[in-house]
């Protein structure tokens, strides 16, 4: 959830003076812009991956405070709860083997975070949500120990004047609950593509990232049950839209202004529209004040932004010299469920978003943002199965969209980029393969809960095992001879 701050709880002078920076630092973005200072860099990407610690027994394990002092690597950190970390390698321009070299790092750094969890007698696992999570372990006491996470959390609260946080997920099951904090939002781990792209070229490939939801979503699905519901491909999505509801402000009753949203439409000229919405509709949560020489420019306009969980979020960021760049975080995306699996989905993503961005007439033009909104959720809850609307009106299945339209468009973007032809082939065959045998994440767990009893420990043991295989999930052993 990003940024520390250094307290929890804030007087209304707090909030007045941070709503003050904020509007100052965006009229300096406006400025930074207008006279061209951002960076002008394109196609560098990378990416963060959040991941679970278990015990034994495949149960959530509360560790990650003796778990990260013992790795002691700083591209591991923690996340909201004390059975999640998060997992970041180094950003790399995207040409030649940079989706090899994205390989090796990740896969580095994963054999360190295996050998650190053993050592404790314990595992770490890549999956969207662990199928063994109970209620009873969303627990306050088990929020990691960082100010940012329980401000936030107070403060959601009282802009809900104490009224617990209502689930209702309609999905294959029905899964009702209420929550009384924040804490429903550890119970999802995702992994989050970054691309650094020029101010002149972001609105077109912000745009392209929104229509590109939908694929995404339906292609790397690994979610399919939360406490033993089996609910929609990707539960992650209504379960982080639910486990943070908190309406933007002015326009309360929009949901394109929730804080975790798909957005209220198409970006037409700059990035810094969705700044500017930051400002008018989304009431600070974290009024801290700040000071540039600690927290680096625009300070309170990026502890904003990190507050607002948009689907596809914008990113302010500095390069080594200083120099300020825009990145596009793509957040729609589970984590696992294998190490090939996480880097064909980027080498996806890299490559259809670099083609869809350039299309002539651009892609908003050919997909109206109501339709592209619609294919997300359809996604979300049918995966590839899911019927959705494509450019000038074309209606079909993701399945066969992927296979007769996009992967050909994601290979021809990787090789515009220049990227290494066995590379593109490696990694878009393995999505090639999951698509045509329709074998996801969470098609993989669907069927071993429906052959075995629903039994959700014998699941994520024998899940843990094939992820520890290394291969991807569509060579994995069918669940029903398990």
């Amino acid at each position: 959830m990003g940024q520390e701050i250094s307290r929890s709880q804030f007087s209304r002078q707090d909030f007045r003076r941070f709503r003050a920076r904020l509007r100052q630092e965006t009229a300096q973005l406006a400025d930074w812009l207008a006279s061209g200072r951002l960076a002008d860099t394109n196609h560098i990407g990378g990416f963060e991956i959040e991941a679970w610690l278990l015990d034994r027994q495949g149960q959530p394990a509360p560790l990650n405070e003796a778990f990260l002092a013992r790795l002691d690597d700083a591209q591991v950190v923690p996340e909201l709860s004390v059975f999640n970390i998060e997992l970041n390698t180094p950003p790399l321009p995207l040409h030649g083997t940079a989706l090899h070299q994205m390989h090796s790092n990740l896969d580095a750094l994963w054999q360190r975070c295996q050998m650190t969890a053993a050592a404790l007698d314990a595992h770490v696992a890549l999956i969207g949500i662990l199928p063994t999570l109970h209620p009873t372990d969303l627990r306050l006491e088990h929020m990691s120990s960082r100010q940012r996470y329980r401000a936030i959390n107070e403060q959601i609260l009282l802009r809900r004047r104490g009224q617990p946080l209502h689930l209702l997920i309609r999905g294959l099951d029905t899964l009702q609950l209420t929550q009384p904090d924040v804490m429903l939002e550890a119970a999802t781990t995702s992994f989050q593509t970054h691309l650094q792209v020029s101010s002149a070229a972001a609105p077109a490939y912000f745009n392209a990232a929104l229509a590109l939801a939908a694929p995404m979503v339906a292609v790397a699905a690994n979610s399919p049950l939360l406490f033993g519901h089996l609910l929609w491909a990707e539960t992650r999505i209504p379960l982080f839209e639910q486990g943070v509801a908190l309406p933007g402000g002015a326009r309360a009753n929009n949901p394109s202004y929730r804080r975790v949203t798909f957005g209220s439409g198409y970006v037409r000229e700059s990035l810094l529209e969705l700044f500017n919405e930051n400002l008018l509709h989304y009431p600070p949560l974290l009024p801290e004040a700040l000071d540039t020489a600690q927290a680096g420019p625009l300070p309170h306009l990026r502890l904003h932004n990190g507050t607002i969980w948009r689907w596809n979020r914008p990113l302010l960021g500095f390069d080594a010299n200083g120099t300020p760049h825009l990145r596009i975080e793509h957040r729609v995306m589970p984590a696992g469920p294998s190490i090939p699996d996480t880097i064909a989905n980027a080498a996806l993503y890299y490559g259809l978003v670099h083609a869809l961005a350039r299309l002539t007439p651009p892609l908003s033009a050919q997909l109206e943002f109501a339709q592209c909104r619609a294919n997300f959720y359809a996604a979300a809850r049918d995966g590839l199965r899911a019927e959705v609307v494509w450019l000038h009106g074309r209606r079909g299945s993701l399945q066969r969209l992927l296979l007769d339209e996009l992967l050909p468009l994601a290979r021809r973007g990787l090789q515009t980029l220049a990227i290494d032809a066995a590379d593109i082939a490696l990694y878009l065959d393995i999505i090639a393969t999951r698509v045509t045998q329709h074998r996801t994440g969470a098609d993989w767990q669907q069927r071993f809960f429906t052959a075995h009893g629903r039994d959700l420990n014998l699941l994520t043991l024998a899940y843990l095992e094939q992820q520890r295989g290394g291969r991807p999930v569509h060579d994995w052993a069918d669940p029903e001879h398990l």
